[in-house]
């Protein structure tokens, strides 16, 4: 299967790829007139097209027909401190789209060393994952927030922080209730500090550990991937 990233496709029959899509189509994969391909728009959607003009600048295909992507699960926004080579940042962006994560949010914390997160870098990788996962939903990516705002967001999610403190939290897997949507924070690699961790239980954020290990940020992240679908199947 063929995926192609069409975000501002609509019902109509026809449809011209972008030059970036077309270019890929036509000049890497060799694609021809009237190989089929599947369009997806990031929103759970996928189109079966026919290709009606192999141009590498303008494909043009036609629509043969719509279908959706099914997805009973909960929700999973995991906000996750940047790491300091963005490459692991980027490695966690990827597998967790290929994970089906919900949605997901850059925190800066109090010790966090990266501070700038260029979000259309993190966008390129999802999609690029979305793709070639065979996915059609694209989770969606917020600019970055501070710790403290994200507490102050509304939301009728389970939420959770993990954190590496000596303290009576439970396992994620004995605190999540199956079927419930789920919100987890996770610090960068000098952790919460003390206060960001108070905040959050004054916040009524239950405090959860991932078991004996100490984890890198973006390994917490993927193991929280994890554990979600498997508890939620």
């Amino acid at each position: 299967m063929k995926i192609f990233y069409t975000p501002d496709i609509t019902e109509k029959s026809t449809y011209t790829l972008n030059e970036t899509e077309s270019k890929h189509a036509i000049k890497v994969l060799r694609l021809e007139m009237n190989d089929t391909i599947v369009l997806v728009d990031g929103k759970g959607n996928y189109f079966d097209a026919k290709i009606t003009v192999a141009h590498h600048k303008k494909c043009e295909v036609s629509i043969v027909n719509q279908h959706q992507q099914v997805n009973t699960k909960p929700k999973l926004h995991i906000a996750i401190a940047p790491t300091k080579n963005n490459d692991r940042l980027e490695w966690f962006i990827e597998k967790a789209t290929e994970l089906g994560i919900t949605e997901i949010t850059p925190i800066l914390c109090d010790h966090s060393e990266r501070k700038v997160i260029k979000t259309d870098r993190l966008q390129k990788r999802a999609i690029s994952a979305m793709k070639q996962s065979l996915k059609a939903k694209l989770p969606t990516i917020n600019e970055a927030i501070s710790l403290s705002k994200l507490i102050e967001k509304p939301s009728s999610a389970e939420k959770f922080i993990a954190h590496c403190y000596e303290e009576n939290q439970q396992h994620f897997k004995n605190a999540y209730t199956k079927g419930k949507d789920c919100l987890i924070l996770i610090g960068p690699e000098g952790d919460f500090s003390k206060n960001e961790i108070n905040l959050a239980l004054a916040n009524n954020i239950s405090p959860i550990s991932f078991g004996t290990s100490r984890l890198r940020s973006e390994t917490a992240g993927l193991y929280s991937c994890n554990a979600f679908n498997l508890l939620n199947e």
